[in-house]
């Protein structure tokens, strides 16, 4: 196959890949038809087909597509400094990267529409889990150590610590976007839950400052 016919194969690819999603974000994928998608991507059924052999790994395709938009939460999580005056700040500034991520209207419609099919597609919800946000989870983990290793944090169990960060950011926005179908916050109130949950976090976690002094004095005494 020819360059130029090869530009024209990954454009309709792409093509198709985008209709497919706003297919079944707006129809569900039991609504959506290979037919529909077709037409919305301006191609005929034949080349859906020669493209993706059937609906279900179309779909697969989709969904575990977006989890290669994580990387960069990654390198964002992975990259908070060990610094006790910069510490909450630090935080807040990732809480609110976090929450402008992961309550974006497609990404909740896709937690929505995965959630919807994971009866009938158990493994891919499993794999959109893990690759996604478990990775998140467990590089969270990893910096949670490293700052419990400076003598900022006190975390036992790192990725409980993680979950429990996760989760006073998460619980409220995310919530209610799945009941109501759509996001309910506003910016103003993403930024009240990062701020109050980085303080809530920190209550529970942060070790205290004389501890700290106590540790550094003792490193430097060995």
């Amino acid at each position: 196959m020819e360059a130029s016919e090869l530009g024209r194969s990954a454009l309709k690819r792409q093509a198709i890949m985008e209709a497919a999603t706003s297919a079944f974000m707006s129809k569900g994928y039991s609504g959506t038809s290979m037919d529909d998608i077709a037409k919305l991507a301006a191609v005929s059924k034949q080349t859906v087909y020669k493209h993706f052999s059937d609906k279900e790994k179309l779909f697969a395709e989709i969904v575990l597509a977006t989890t290669d938009r994580i990387d960069g939460m990654i390198d964002l999580v992975a990259h908070i400094p060990a610094d006790a005056d910069t510490l909450e700040e630090n935080l807040t500034h990732l809480a609110r990267q976090f929450l402008a991520a992961l309550t974006q209207p497609q990404v909740l419609q896709l937690r929505r529409l995965v959630i919807a099919n994971a009866d009938a597609f158990p493994e891919l919800g499993a794999s959109w889990y893990e690759q996604g946000f478990e990775r998140v989870l467990a590089t969270l983990a990893a910096t949670f150590q490293r700052l419990t290793d400076h003598g900022l944090l006190r975390c036992d169990e790192p990725l409980l610590a993680a979950n429990h960060f996760s989760g006073l950011l998460l619980w409220t926005p995310v919530n209610k976007a799945m009941f109501h179908g759509s996001p309910q916050h506003t910016e103003a109130e993403l930024d009240h839950y990062a701020t109050a949950g980085v303080r809530t976090f920190l209550a529970a976690y942060r070790r205290p400052p004389r501890t700290r002094r106590t540790r550094s004095a003792l490193e430097g005494a060995v």
